[in-house]
């Protein structure tokens, strides 16, 4: 008989709702990310404290109270996002969610991490795309004004040959004449 398991699905719209820019990393919350493994965040936070040494600060940090009320002045209910915070949230960057997999060791933690760094690894693709579709543009726009600069000179030399023309001498006109009668 075959075990049957639990699919984990999370939208990677869901996950990509829980990114944020914070200090210029894209950094999910320890609330959220508790949410997402099922487990409370107080006991997320636990396990954090005791491998301490496996979250560098570039891994994860503390939001700052000043950054925490910024944060919570983005939404409309700051009420109801304190949710029993005592503390300044932990931000954890896309090291640290994939450090927390072997933090949490449950199948859900692994499976809902790779659903994690799979939309990081999509951000950072997302990225790069629009900064080759800049660098594209950038070299468009520099050949569209060397293009015009050439127009107008074109533009320039015909005004000057028109000038020309009408300064000089008037030509005796050239051709059959008709006498009339």
């Amino acid at each position: 008989m075959k075990k049957i398991t639990d699919e984990i699905s999370v939208a990677d719209e869901f996950v990509l709702s829980k990114i944020y820019l914070l200090r210029g990393h894209k950094v999910m919350l320890d609330s959220d990310l508790a949410g997402l493994y099922g487990v409370e965040t107080k006991r997320l936070k636990e396990q954090v404290n005791r491998n301490i040494k496996r979250f560098p600060a570039d891994f994860m940090f503390e939001m700052t109270e000043h950054e925490l009320k910024i944060w919570r002045s983005q939404f409309a209910t700051s009420k109801s996002l304190k949710m029993g915070l005592r503390r300044p949230p932990y931000c954890f960057t896309e090291q640290g969610v994939a450090m927390l997999s072997s933090v949490l060791n449950s199948e859900k933690a692994i499976e809902v991490n790779i659903i994690i760094i799979r939309v990081f690894t999509k951000i950072r693709q997302t990225i790069m795309d629009v900064t080759q579709l800049r660098l594209a543009f950038e070299e468009i726009k520099k050949k569209t004004e060397n293009n015009t600069k050439n127009i107008e000179v074109v533009f320039q030399y015909l005004d000057e040959l028109l000038e020309k023309n009408k300064k000089s001498v008037t030509r005796q006109k050239i051709g059959y004449r008709v006498s009339k009668k």
